[in-house]
């Protein structure tokens, strides 16, 4: 039987998140576990798009009784090309109008997924329903999108123009770091409350831990403009040309992901595995001594990466490829998961080097994780999430 339900009237909730489960099993599934833990006592509905048979997922898996869904068709992923994306982001942001006025939510839970338009049409039903918005930037747009792609100024200014409106009016404002956190207070001036809540790890269930760790790097996440994948193979090539034993494990899709294809077929010693599932990835990160965190400086600013969070309970000591200065960096320093190394291929290739003749190389970054491990807990970041929103949901 299906698990969904129709009410008449105001919902008090809605949650607007493109990416939804059980496609993407950390921030889908918390949202999920949010609407369900609040529909005993509020009318919830999610708004979201829909690559999976949703409705048939529902039913087959018992989730998400008492909950609404209102699931759009998804056109697009991160291999996508830049104008197939934003059409897709257009389209979503249409279906999201729709039904937000069927719906006419009293609060409205909306993320950065997609980032500007969908917040900005929020804000917009929120000044005319007087209604309140909890916007939750996992990412500050459209910095972060410029870093990778360059947009044309005047639509940058239009967009830079629209988030930051959207900014100001919310009733609440949940990000990942302290610096992305100054950076909107600095550039929307807002005065709403700003909740620092870091994105959890995937699930380890499952998970086997090895004995004897492979002696090498794992990568797993978006390969994508942000993450210096050119500057990280080239690394790589010059290590291994010049007779490096240690091995690399790459999974997940992105723009590079055919690059990383191309590395794997070229050297034995680079494994490309694609899209993998959650405890997939999970367990490839179990299995390497090291874990590859590389990002662009610049983008650190605006947001930070997703796959830290699972690298700290794979037990896989971490090697950031940024700038000493940057919140990855200093994130890295400050719970002693690691090393970091610029960004620049001679200094990486030898940092693989010398990883390599270290007789312990990751034994030191990874005795002690608990204080850090428990801030990352998914149940705590479900929890986090309760605690803010029904504050605004008036239930």
């Amino acid at each position: 039987m299906l698990m969904t339900v129709s009410h008449s009237g105001r919902r008090d909730l809605v949650i607007i998140n493109r990416s939804f489960w059980p496609s993407y099993p950390v921030i889908g599934e918390a949202l999920l576990r949010l609407a369900e833990g609040l529909a005993d006592t509020c009318r919830v509905s999610v708004i979201l798009q829909d690559r999976d048979d949703i409705r048939r997922q529902l039913a087959e898996k018992h989730r998400g009784k008492g909950v609404e869904f209102f699931p759009g068709k998804g056109w697009s992923d991160s291999s996508s090309r830049v104008y197939i994306r934003a059409l897709d982001a257009v389209f979503f942001m249409c279906w999201v109008v729709f039904c937000l006025l069927r719906a006419r939510p009293k609060t409205v839970y909306v993320s950065t997924d997609p980032p500007v338009l969908v917040p900005f049409v929020v804000m917009i039903y929120a000044r005319i329903f007087r209604a309140r918005y909890v916007y939750h930037l996992q990412d500050i747009h459209p910095e972060a999108a410029n870093i990778a792609v360059r947009v044309h100024p005047q639509i940058y200014r239009l967009l830079f123009w629209m988030d930051r409106i959207t900014m100001r009016r919310a009733s609440v404002l949940i990000t990942i770091t302290d610096e992305m956190a100054e950076e909107i207070r600095h550039r929307s001036g807002t005065r709403a409350p700003i909740h620092i809540l870091c994105n959890p790890a995937v699930s380890f269930d499952g998970v086997v831990p090895v004995e004897e760790k492979i002696r090498g790097f794992s990568f797993c996440g978006n390969a994508g403009r942000l993450q210096r994948i050119p500057l990280l193979l080239d690394a790589i090539r010059k290590y291994l040309d010049a007779g490096g034993a240690m091995q690399f494990a790459f999974a997940g899709g992105g723009y590079f992901s055919p690059r990383l294809s191309d590395l794997a077929n070229q050297y034995e010693q680079v494994t490309y595995l694609g899209v993998v599932s959650a405890k997939e990835a999970a367990q490839l990160n179990c299995d390497y001594e090291w874990a590859l965190l590389p990002i662009v400086d610049e983008v650190t600013r605006f947001a930070f990466p997703s796959k830290s969070s699972s690298y700290v309970f794979s037990g896989a000591a971490v090697l950031a490829v940024c700038g000493e200065q940057t919140s990855v960096a200093q994130w890295v320093e400050k719970y002693g998961l690691g090393k970091v190394v610029k960004p620049q291929v001679d200094a990486l290739a030898e940092a693989f080097w010398q990883i390599e003749k270290e007789d312990a190389p990751a034994s030191s970054y990874t005795e002690d994780r608990s204080t850090l491990m428990d801030e990352l807990r998914f149940e705590r970041f479900v929890q986090r999430l309760k605690d803010i929103v029904p504050l605004q949901a008036g239930s």
